[in-house]
């Protein structure tokens, strides 16, 4: 697969702007953290609904309160995975208002899809209940990774919260980068038919680059202790995150389309952008707490 040289200037400008806003959201504060991901939350949820009712038009007739109560729900996730001692506003935590909006929802939804569709549509329910695991969930646990972990609570770094959520989105960066120009320059041989752009080459590639590029930024800026944490954190984040890649191409190719989104030209939507990212986190996290709980 050739180099397309107009291609990779529009995907570079594009993301150059994307990394500004991205970096802005991640490195202000811990409220800049929680409204960037709270706004890249809804933005998948509206891409995921949008998927899912091209693949069955049932999913397209929800009800508004269905629609949109889902994503509330999906938000409390969110709240709840913050930490009292960062994210507290007007003398209320945001756990605890998480923890009850939650419930309220989980007791609601089912009720509203009854009366208001005229039947219970368990399908309906099945459809939102899996983007409330495979979206929400994930970005719940990206809240975990910022609110709760870092300094003495992990023996694998003694810096501040930012430091997992970074070194996990900046493997995937890394690793998407890498893989589309490794497999753009020599790549040969397709990873899947179900991306048939994406080769064994490319993902190799950028996985091997991904890993080594962080681990020695690591041992450069940290020290050369517990590398091999960092490495296996990065090969748990390359592979789960071609995963979450292949997984949006299947939902896109079953929905029949192109890109989930059209928020960056270049690159797509959200889903687009954060599938990698969607699968990953939660590998990552599971990694953490089986490290820790060791």
């Amino acid at each position: 697969m050739a180099l397309n040289l107009a291609t990779f200037r529009k995907r570079t400008l594009t993301a150059a702007i994307f990394v500004v806003v991205m970096l802005t959201g991640l490195l202000w504060n811990h409220w800049s953290f929680f409204v960037l991901f709270s706004i890249i939350h809804f933005g998948c949820w509206i891409e995921y609904q949008s998927l899912i009712g091209k693949i069955d038009p049932g999913y397209a007739a929800i009800t508004p309160l269905h629609k949109y109560g889902v994503m509330l729900a999906g938000w409390c996730i969110l709240l709840y995975f913050t930490s009292d001692e960062l994210f507290t506003l007007f003398g209320m935590h945001l756990h605890e208002l998480g923890w009850w909006m939650g419930l309220l929802f989980l007791f609601l939804l089912p009720i509203v899809e009854f009366l208001f569709a005229g039947k219970f549509q368990l399908k309906n329910i099945g459809y939102s209940a899996l983007g409330l695991l495979y979206i929400s969930l994930s970005w719940g646990l990206m809240i975990d990774l910022r609110s709760s972990w870092g300094g003495s609570q992990v023996d694998i770094v003694d810096k501040d919260r930012l430091f997992f959520p970074l070194l996990l989105i900046g493997t995937i960066w890394i690793n998407d980068t890498m893989a589309y120009i490794v497999g753009s320059l020599i790549g040969k041989t397709p990873l899947s038919s179900i991306s048939p752009k994406k080769t064994w080459e490319g993902t190799a590639g950028g996985a091997l680059l991904a890993i080594i590029t962080v681990t020695l930024i690591w041992i450069w800026q940290f020290t050369s202790q517990l590398w091999w944490h960092i490495s296996i954190i990065a090969l748990i984040a390359t592979i789960a995150g071609t995963f979450g890649d292949l997984l949006e191409s299947k939902l896109k190719r079953l929905a029949g389309v192109k890109d989930s989104g059209a928020i960056m030209p270049g690159h797509g939507g959200f889903l687009d952008r954060f599938d990698s990212l969607l699968i990953a986190t939660p590998f990552v996290w599971l990694y953490l707490m089986i490290m820790i709980n060791s």
